[in-house]
């Protein structure tokens, strides 16, 4: 960078540092305690309640929904562990108390420098089927009792900790009532999926989903995309499964690293219908968030969108759309957490991108024997030498300000 160019960054806003602005990590996930539904579904809901129960094939407890074992409970939950996956805690309380305990959390977060946090689910997220299958009315209660749940958390400091919804997205009218029922505790997104045609359901794109879209444009709610919709059973008791987990960590780390970084690519698609559908003409005030999918490639895949949405006609058979990346401009959002050398493209596209940490999952900015992260302020630290004062301010502050309704 030249002396000219340095200056000209300079004058946006001189002398920017960490210490100016309020970090906000739109991605962080809560892990859900082993008694969150068994102590608050009774009488005839109580059989329904998802629990928890030993493994003995597996040696180590995991989460049950219905008939459907699911991860075992400390999967999610690698902040600071001591060794690579497929090692995790055996229990909430052998891993990171922050995952779990808001009052931690909240002492996590300021080791980390963070100042406001997005709060994620673990289990009723990444296997919403499996609730679903336990039928429409107790896997509507689960949804409901989760959501107080996290509201509860995140009343430890409103300020600082943001909750989002689960729906019962297999009853559209249910949706937009727990909606209205959970925005008044104090939710500011829904959890939503791009992939429902796996569950026998409409595409997330169809009139059928209208309901729920104009509730949360009238709310004022995002909805947010976050990779991990599952229809099979991940954590099954099949032999094979069993094996690889006991085949140990070297053999699979390979195939993990690539699976975890084609996962986080995988939410393009969904995005490729946000933009290309007439969701955001239908919809011009809902704010759509694609969730732990990086920065780095969109730039690429945006001007790839445009490319071909001309080059394909779609100015002349629908001149009233506007492009992808005019949609994407006005209402869409992506998040990025450990990146660095894509990030001086951020400039493009300034008011589009949020920061996050996805604490306490594996790939999260959680430093620990078995990571490489620094902590968040360090990292951010170094990411601002990178970029305009003006473009920090807003990748890790405001814009997600603007998007959660964060106080500063």
């Amino acid at each position: 960078m030249t002396a000219t160019e340095q200056s000209s960054r300079a004058d946006v806003e001189p002398g920017l540092r960490f210490e100016d602005i309020r970090l906000i990590d739109t991605d962080s996930h809560v892990s859900e305690p082993v008694d969150l539904w068994t102590s608050r579904m009774h009488g005839r809901w109580a059989e329904y309640a998802p629990h928890v129960e030993m493994d003995d094939d597996w040696g180590e407890a995991r989460w049950v929904v219905g008939d459907q074992w699911l991860s075992p409970v400390g999967f999610f939950s690698m902040a600071g562990w001591k060794e690579f996956k497929p090692s995790h805690p055996l229990t909430l309380e052998e891993g990171d108390k922050g995952a779990w305990d808001p009052v931690a959390r909240l002492e996590k977060m300021d080791e980390y420098g963070v100042y406001a946090q997005v709060l994620y689910p673990n289990v009723i997220a990444f296997n919403s089927v499996a609730f679903r299958d336990l039928g429409p009315e107790p896997a509507e209660v689960c949804t409901s009792v989760y959501n107080d749940f996290v509201a509860e958390f995140a009343s430890r400091d409103a300020q600082r900790l943001i909750p989002l919804m689960v729906l019962p997205f297999w009853d559209v009218q249910a949706c937009v009532r727990e909606m209205h029922r959970a925005a008044a505790l104090g939710h500011r997104g829904i959890v939503w999926y791009g992939k429902f045609e796996q569950a026998s359901l409409p595409h997330f794109t169809a009139r059928h989903w209208d309901p729920v879209y104009a509730a949360a444009q009238e709310l004022g709610l995002s909805v947010n995309f976050h990779a991990g919709f599952r229809t099979d059973e991940h954590f099954d008791r099949h032999p094979a499964a069993l094996s690889a987990k006991k085949a140990g960590q070297v053999v699979a780390a390979r195939e993990r690293a690539r699976a975890t970084s084609a996962s986080m690519l995988s939410l393009a698609e969904t995005l490729s219908h946000v933009l290309t559908s007439d969701l955001c003409a239908r919809f011009p005030e809902l704010r759509f968030i694609s969730v732990e999918s990086g920065f780095g490639y969109m730039p690429y895949f945006l001007e790839s969108l445009d490319w071909h949405w001309m080059n394909d006609g779609c100015n002349v058979y629908h001149p009233e759309a506007l492009l992808p990346s005019e949609y994407f401009r006005r209402q869409v959002y992506g998040t990025f957490w450990f990146e660095r050398s894509t990030l001086r493209l951020l400039d493009l596209y300034p008011d589009n991108f949020m920061f996050e940490t996805d604490y306490p999952h594996p790939t999260s900015l959680s430093p620990g024997p078995a990571s490489t992260a620094d902590v968040p302020s360090v990292h951010v630290r170094k990411a601002m030498a990178d970029l305009t004062p003006e473009v920090a301010r807003k990748v890790f502050q405001d814009n997600a300000a603007k998007v959660y309704g964060v106080t500063l």
